[in-house]
Formats: structure tokens, C-alpha cells, sequence
């Protein structure tokens, strides 16, 4: 793993005190769904999604994975998608680049797909907008991780999904081309990379209870 990604996952983990109680109970209940399909030997697939699978879905996905690689869970596979398709963000590829990724663009079209690097072992990961139901992710046996309030109306019924959470966050597109948007996109990087790595811990933790 990079030593800037590395450096970067280890202050979210000294983080955790800052995620109160009730928000803990929430995700409490993703680690115990990776906890439990791991004790089965079965593979740990989660989606995280949004409405425009733009920012928030992709800080998710990318952070899981890289959450999985620094516990060693190589049987964890994250995903994203919205409910229909947009892009990925620049503001939020470039909050990420901040964090040690490296980023390219493999597609320049309406919807690029990015190439994050964050790792010499690792395969990049493949990112581009889409929707939850795309044939690239998984169709049966996954948690859906609803990161905005909009996609949680919206999606009433996801067949095939094992498990649904709501872990909402404010959405950094409210301070697009204003003097806060870099600090706000780092900020919701920074929230979700956290709870993510807590939720992670906790099932590393429970793994061996």
C-alpha cells in the first residue's frame, strides 16, 4: 500500500472516538454481515449507493476496498451505483488524489472511467458512474449501503439485496464553485473513509472473538 494511503487510513483509525454511539450501532450491523459471511467462507460483496453514483457511492466503494486490503479480507469486493447514471465528480476524484491515489482517466467521454492506483499489490479499481443494477455488480447475496436520503426514498425495493443500511451523509455537491469546496469534499472523503475503516475493524474484531 502507498505510504501517503497508508499514513491516511491509519489517522481515520485513531478517528473512531469522534463516530458517536447510535451511529456506531448502525454500522455495527455491516461488520456483522461481513463477519458472518467470512466465518461461512462465502464472498462479502457490498454496493453502496446513490442517487447520481457521483461522489458520495464512490468515496464508499473505493474506501471499502481499500479498508479490505489493509485487514487483509481479500474475500470483500465493493461496488457502487446511483439511481441513474451521471459521472464520476472531478471535485471528488481530486479529494481523493489529495489522499494519495493515483487517478487516471482510461475513457475521456461524457462518463470517463478512472483507474485508482493505491497499491504496487493491488489491482486497480475500475470506476465509473452507473447504475445499482449494472451487470458489473453484483446481482444476489449483497448489502446495499445507501449513502444519500434521495437514494433511499428512491429505491423502495433492490432485488437481490441481503442486507439494506442507511449510512447517509451530506452531500459536498452543495458547495461546488464556492470558497469551501475543496475542505468540504475532503471532509465527507474523510467521514466516510473513517466509518468505513471502523466498520472493517469491528468485523476483524468480531472475526476473532
Amino acid at each position: 500500500m502507498y505510504s501517503s494511503i497508508k499514513k491516511y487510513c491509519e489517522e481515520r483509525i485513531l478517528e473512531f472516538g469522534e463516530i458517536n454511539s447510535e451511529r456506531k450501532l448502525l454500522l455495527n450491523k455491516i461488520s456483522n454481515y461481513i463477519s458472518e459471511k467470512r466465518k461461512e467462507n462465502k464472498p462479502v460483496n457490498l454496493i453502496y449507493i446513490c442517487t447520481h453514483n457521483s461522489r458520495r457511492s464512490h468515496f464508499g466503494q473505493i474506501w471499502a476496498q481499500v479498508a479490505a486490503a489493509y485487514f487483509d479480507m481479500n474475500d470483500v469486493h465493493s461496488f457502487s451505483g446511483g439511481t441513474e447514471e451521471t459521472a464520476f465528480h472531478p471535485n471528488a476524484i481530486e479529494a481523493l488524489r489529495k489522499c494519495g491515489f493515483e487517478i487516471k482517466a482510461e475513457k475521456i467521454e461524457k462518463n470517463p472511467v478512472y483507474h485508482l492506483l493505491f497499491s504496487e499489490d493491488n489491482k486497480p479499481l475500475i470506476c465509473f458512474s452507473k447504475k445499482y443494477d449494472h451487470k458489473i455488480n453484483p446481482q444476489t447475496e449483497f448489502v446495499a449501503i445507501m449513502t444519500c436520503s434521495d437514494a433511499e426514498q428512491n429505491c423502495p425495493f433492490i432485488p437481490g439485496v441481503e442486507l439494506r443500511i442507511g449510512t447517509t451523509y451530506d452531500d459536498p455537491k452543495a458547495f461546488d464553485n464556492t470558497p469551501l469546496q475543496d475542505k468540504k469534499y475532503s471532509e465527507r472523503c474523510m467521514q466516510i473513509a473513517r466509518e468505513t475503516f471502523y466498520v472493517f475493524s469491528k468485523a476483524k474484531e468480531l472475526m476473532h472473538a
